[in-house]
């Protein structure tokens, strides 16, 4: 999957230790560290850096037990894991006395160290804070996965020019202008790129 998802400061555990397979619960993740931001105000986990992020979740969230750990496919990111200082869980209820027990609960079932153990979307939507504000006869679920194979193949200098002749093709037909300008644009900065990245 891709090398660098999600800005720092929202990113999950799983990805700060480079786990090539993660799921929509990096999503989850990232709503719980905005949630709280909102309630704080400020960043939860303002990291400089991947060490100094980690250090900031553990801080917080307690260092993760041992089977907290089934998620991690690389022996060196767990022995890295077991390594870090031990910190006990921060309860949220006291670290944010602010904050409404029901907010402090769904807060802290989406930040969870481990994905396997946080909340899913729908048990999130289904909590006691969010479950009034939506309506379930009016939300409409997309029938199939989305697929991102098209971010996997590697297109060489020739089939970005075949690319870019479709498009022309496509454009002097009258067909659509502004759309297949777009998707001209989008040839063309895939070309740069590539152009560069040969060029190295």
């Amino acid at each position: 999957m891709t090398e660098y998802i999600v800005t720092r400061w929202y990113r999950a555990p799983e990805l700060l230790l480079n786990c090539s397979e993660y799921t929509t619960s990096i999503d989850i993740w990232s709503i719980g560290c905005i949630f709280m931001e909102v309630i704080k105000r400020e960043p939860l986990f303002p990291g400089k850096d991947y060490v100094q992020q980690l250090r900031f979740i553990t801080e917080l969230l307690g260092s993760p037990e041992e089977s907290d750990l089934g998620f991690l496919g690389s022996e060196n990111a767990r022995k890295y894991v077991e390594r870090l200082p031990h910190f006990p869980k921060q309860p949220f209820s006291e670290k944010f006395p602010n904050a409404s027990p029901i907010a402090i609960d769904l807060a802290e079932r989406m930040l969870v160290f481990d994905p396997d153990k946080r909340i899913t979307v729908d048990e999130a939507l289904n909590h006691p804070y969010l479950v009034s504000l939506h309506e379930v006869n009016e939300e409409h679920t997309c029938p199939s996965p989305f697929y991102f194979d098209f971010e996997q193949s590697s297109l060489s200098e020739d089939d970005i020019k075949e690319l870019i002749w479709s498009v022309s093709e496509f454009q002097s037909r009258g067909k659509d202008l502004a759309g297949s300008l777009h998707v001209f644009r989008f040839c063309f900065v895939i070309f740069e790129y590539k152009q560069s990245d040969l060029g190295r």
